[in-house]
């Protein structure tokens, strides 16, 4: 990419770029990936000729999607052969994504597994019209379809994520006291303390990638998940802390094994319980964690 900040083709793909990574972004499910799209949108975008375009933000967010789905398409395939459970990049984020409720839930571990359920093309129209509220004419032209089929795919994306949403029942500050009495409970290895916290039906879903150890299937139920914490703490050799943060807009933990991280675990609350837990581990997904830097997506 030029440095010279005064090249407008620049100066327009930087003032719209936080939009088109998290546009890459939740229709990925990867922010490596995103970067690559980015960067192909990058390419893309230097070759057009500028005189002839009419909406900047439109034919970047045009690009990028096309970008988006053309990969996609290829790391399904990839993913039916990933070892154990699948989860999204986590991502570092700003405070103004968790104040901005609409985005922080858009981004969520849990609406991004939900994502995962539609096809390329539902996902694709359900994050350009629902989080971002793009014409469905622009999008027509994003995904290659006629403003008509969109609709239908909108309204059928639409309804498919409603019936799977999970609700959204605390405030930031109630998810904040959950975390802390979580994270209380991890450090210390008291499987009464994480019982209390823990919603009787809670979910367990952890990502090794087949390098990390990770439990290959969801663990349901509460006293499941607590023993496997337990036991798993227990066996550890060297020191365990976990550190409060904001991942995808909501509540985690950065988890430390003598200093070094050994993964992210964000969790989803309800009724001041936690009914989901995200562990990544795989360290691949966790450059971005690392990096420290929170990034602010709008």
């Amino acid at each position: 990419m030029s440095d010279d900040a005064t090249d407008p083709a620049t100066e327009a793909f930087l003032a719209h770029r936080n939009l088109l990574f998290t546009v890459a972004y939740e229709i990925l499910g990867s922010a490596a990936d995103a970067e690559d799209v980015l960067q192909e949108t990058w390419l893309r975008w230097v070759k057009a000729d500028q005189g002839q375009v009419r909406d900047q933000r439109a034919y970047l967010v045009r690009i990028t999607t096309r970008q988006a789905l053309n990969r996609l398409r290829t790391m399904k395939r990839r993913r039916e052969a990933y070892v154990g459970t699948w989860l999204p990049e986590p991502l570092l984020t700003a405070p103004d994504v968790a104040e901005d409720v609409e985005l922080a839930e858009s981004v969520s571990m849990a609406l991004m597994l939900v994502l995962e359920t539609l096809s390329p093309t539902e996902r694709a129209v359900f994050v350009l019209r629902e989080v971002f509220d793009i014409d469905y004419d622009e999008i027509a032209a994003a995904v290659d379809k006629s403003p008509a089929a969109v609709r239908q795919i909108a309204h059928r994306a639409r309804r498919h994520v409603e019936s799977r949403r999970p609700r959204r029942l605390v405030s930031s500050s109630q998810g904040q006291a959950v975390l802390k009495s979580f994270q209380h409970a991890i450090e210390t290895g008291d499987p009464q303390t994480l019982l209390e916290v823990l919603a009787p039906e809670v979910v367990l879903m952890s990502d090794g990638g087949g390098v990390k150890h990770a439990a290959l299937r969801p663990v349901t139920g509460a006293e499941r998940v607590a023993r496997m914490f337990a036991g798993g703490i227990g066996k550890l050799k060297g020191t365990l802390t976990a550190e409060p943060t904001v991942v995808n807009g909501n509540p985690a933990l950065l988890v430390r094994l003598d200093g070094d991280i050994d993964g992210v675990m964000a969790i989803h609350v309800e009724d001041a319980r936690i009914t989901s837990l995200y562990y990544v581990r795989n360290p691949e997904k966790l450059s971005h964690v690392a990096s420290a830097t929170p990034l602010t997506l709008r």
